[in-house]
């Protein structure tokens, strides 16, 4: 770690809390979200009203979603120059528009209910493999995601590093492929 990087004032909060607390706490998060976002998709009905801005959700969702990609990787390209600030600032800027999306997606759903992909023949094949992976995922890239986090506040660089070595493509790819799930949806499905 550089001599010129100091950790944020905020994490000394996040240092008194112990290791196995705030790894509870992410997985009883993520487990929380996932099951919200199950029932929002699948079993909750489309509201009965809506909005004329709801349709233009999907298009702020896939931009949501390629400004983390872009975060992503100027995050990934500063910590191999080992500007440590520097790849904070792109990793905190690629977690709010991670955040972001999920506002908006959970707001668009809300009022929507599930999207059907109806092309037929193999493009369909490619949609679930993609959508299917996407999805399997993105279960995995929330507690990813928190504990790198966790992690890198608390100073506890080297199993950052080894959580990150997942996280980073995990959400990299579930970042891509919610890019490419919305032009399919779009322009094919």
């Amino acid at each position: 770690m550089s001599e010129n990087f100091s950790l944020p004032e905020q994490s000394k909060i996040l240092q008194q809390v112990s290791a196995k607390s705030a790894f509870r706490i992410i997985v009883g998060v993520s487990l929380a979200a996932l099951l919200f976002l199950v029932w929002l998709i699948y079993w909750k009905e489309g509201a009965e009203t809506s909005y004329s801005w709801v349709p233009y959700l999907p298009a702020l969702n896939a931009a949501f979603n390629s400004l983390s990609t872009v975060f992503l990787l100027l995050g990934f390209n500063e910590i191999r120059k080992r500007n440590f600030s520097r790849h904070m600032k792109f990793m905190t800027s690629a977690f709010i528009a991670s955040a972001m999306f999920l506002t908006s997606y959970v707001i668009y759903h809300h009022f929507q209910g599930d999207t059907k992909f109806l092309t037929e023949g193999i493009i369909r094949y490619v949609y679930f493999f993609i959508l299917i992976t996407h999805i399997a995922l993105s279960v995995f890239v929330v507690p990813l995601v928190l504990s790198s986090f966790y992690l890198a506040l608390t100073g506890k660089f080297q199993k950052h590093r080894k959580v990150s070595k997942w996280t980073f493509p995990i959400w990299l790819y579930v970042s891509i492929t919610g890019v490419v799930i919305f032009f399919m949806l779009k322009f094919i499905g």
